[in-house]
């Protein structure tokens, strides 16, 4: 079990330069309209009242139970969405509910009974629920939850939705995931009131060398859109990882294999690409670079499962910093014929959203060893995301130099959250965690009556956070926190 060390570094005068800088985007306000709670990507809710004044005093104001049948991910594992006097959430089973804010009593619900094994989730504006099943796009009526369009996106090369999708302007932006075989994951722009197709970005720049073995590419999570309507996405890997001994070390995909593991900046209006810059050329290990680009000042901050943490400039699209987080071993290079153990290993390193606020980046990592070869390929059946340890990292967005992390005994794939001056987060044993900005101390900490791999959204006095991973006796369910 991984200690509760906490390593504390001075803040260096260039993060004081940073700081004046802003956060970029637009700010959530007292809702969370969109995934990532503003188009910036940040996951920092704007008017919160929770603060270290008064985070130790949250406790359970209601619940929503979920019923849904179980997926690969659980029964939840989404953001809920939080605007006026609404809260809303889409299980696994691609089912909207709509609930009163106050209460958690249900308003409506829409079933689509379609399984997503997630992330999935949705987004709300101009009055309607934006969301997918496992093969299309949907609008719903915000108010009645009565279906307004919906829109076939799959096909044999693109195999599934599972992303929130992201509302800007009269867009919907959401995407597609490729697979091996023939797999080329995609992104599209479809109209907010009509759900016609606008744009739409192929993620796979040139045809697979190997089309009946090779695949990938895609999102996993919402893009960001920049003020000057550029928006920014994080790509899947290329497949399969690993190798056979025919075509060892992704012989099936030669070459860079792009746009896979990617930063893509696009013209979010004509879907026109503007530049791009690959992190992992190659990639033998399932390294999606699939966290949501944080906009953060001048700079794009994104993440991804090699563990590594990158800052771009916007203008000049030079990378300024670039940083290791977790556990890291035999994750470079080709991979040799014999197994090893190889961390992060699937479903480790930055498995899910970032936060940004104040300077800080908060980076919730997964600690995840699993043996890989050149000549095999690890199925992610055979890894049991209960034997990882956990961590949430702070860093300083100027310089990338390390202020604090935080180790916990299960897995983090529950984002980082900031309201104020306090990052929140879940773990998939089903704890809560409010911790201090500053420098890491747990303010407060409850127990979910499942386990989770949601992550936390914050609207005005109120945490909500999902446990949605079944256990023996679990209770799977939506639960509002809030000060007394």
């Amino acid at each position: 079990m991984a200690s509760n060390r906490v390593r504390i570094v001075t803040a260096s005068a260039a993060a004081v330069a940073f700081l004046a800088a802003g956060c970029g985007g637009d700010g959530a306000g007292a809702d969370w309209p969109l995934p990532n709670a503003d188009l910036a990507g940040t996951r920092a809710a704007g008017d919160a009242r929770i603060d270290s004044g008064n985070v130790a005093g949250l406790s359970v104001r209601w619940r929503f139970p979920f019923h849904a049948r179980r997926s690969y991910s659980g029964i939840f594992a989404s953001t809920p969405i939080v605007l006026g006097d609404t809260v809303y959430v889409q299980d696994l089973q691609s089912n909207v509910f709509a609930l009163d804010r106050a209460t958690g009593a249900l308003r409506w619900e829409k079933r689509y009974d379609f399984r997503n094994d997630g992330p999935n989730g949705i987004a709300v504006g101009d009055g309607r629920v934006y969301g997918g099943t496992d093969a299309e796009a949907f609008a719903l009526d915000a108010k009645t939850g009565r279906e307004l369009w919906r829109r076939h996106l799959t096909s044999a090369t693109e195999q599934f939705v599972d992303v929130a999708p992201v509302f800007w302007e009269s867009l919907v932006l959401i995407g597609t995931i490729g697979y091996p075989p023939r797999g080329r994951g995609a992104v599209y722009a479809l109209d907010a009131q009509t759900g016609d197709v606008r744009w739409k970005f192929d993620t796979i720049a040139r045809p697979w060398a190997f089309p009946r073995r090779a695949g990938g590419g895609g999102i996993w999570y919402p893009v960001s859109i920049d003020g000057d309507g550029r928006l920014y996405l994080g790509t899947a890997n290329p497949g399969p990882w690993g190798g056979t001994r025919e075509l060892p070390n992704g012989g099936a995909f030669p070459g860079r294999a792009l746009y896979t593991d990617s930063l893509v900046v696009l013209d979010a209006r004509s879907g026109r690409l503007l530049w791009h810059d690959q992190v992992t050329p190659h990639d033998v290990r399932d390294y999606d670079f699939e966290a949501t680009p944080m906009l953060a000042g001048d700079r794009i901050v994104g993440a991804g499962k090699a563990g590594r943490v990158i800052a771009w400039e916007r203008e000049s699209r030079q990378r300024l910093w670039s940083a290791s987080v977790g556990l890291h071993r035999n994750d470079v290079g080709p991979l040799p014929r014999r197994m090893v153990s190889v961390c992060p290993g699937l479903l480790g390193g930055v498995e899910t959203p970032m936060a940004f606020a104040d300077g800080r980046v908060f980076v919730p990592v997964v600690d995840l060893c699993v043996p890989e070869s050149a000549v095999t390929t690890t199925t992610l059946d055979k890894v049991n995301p209960s034997e990882a340890n956990g961590r949430l990292v702070a860093l300083d967005a100027a310089t990338g130099t390390q202020l604090w992390e935080r180790h916990f005994p299960s897995a983090n794939f529950g984002c980082a959250t900031v309201a104020n001056d306090v990052v929140f987060t879940s773990t998939y044993d089903g704890n809560v965690y409010g911790l201090a900005a500053e420098d890491g101390r747990v303010l407060w900490q409850a127990k979910l009556r499942a386990g989770s791999n949601a992550c936390p959204a914050v609207a005005g006095d109120e945490l909500l956070v999902g446990s949605g991973v079944p256990r023996r006796g679990s209770v799977e369910e939506l639960v509002a926190y809030a000060p007394h």
